[in-house]
């Protein structure tokens, strides 16, 4: 691969990791202080539940869905 590819490629990881880390702290900041959490423009709990629950709704096609970018994440962490 290209050296500017695998710069951006390093970029959207490193970009990636940090939003994970901000929603688990934005979510560990919902679930010690309650729903509205000054500094955090939303209810990032109830949009999570929300997904988890369009995801079981969508029956065998959402665990699909989520195995898939399981998959995708899990190897681009290996």
């Amino acid at each position: 691969m290209p050296d500017w590819l695998d710069r951006i490629n390093g970029w959207i990881s490193k970009i990636t990791e940090i939003v994970l880390a901000l929603i688990a702290l934005g979510v560990v900041l919902q679930i010690l202080f309650g729903r509205q959490v000054v500094f955090l423009p939303g209810d990032i709990v109830g949009n999570l539940t929300g997904l988890i629950q369009q995801l079981g709704d969508s029956g065998l096609v959402g665990l699909i869905a989520l195995a898939i970018l399981l998959y995708l994440y899990n190897k681009r962490q290996g």
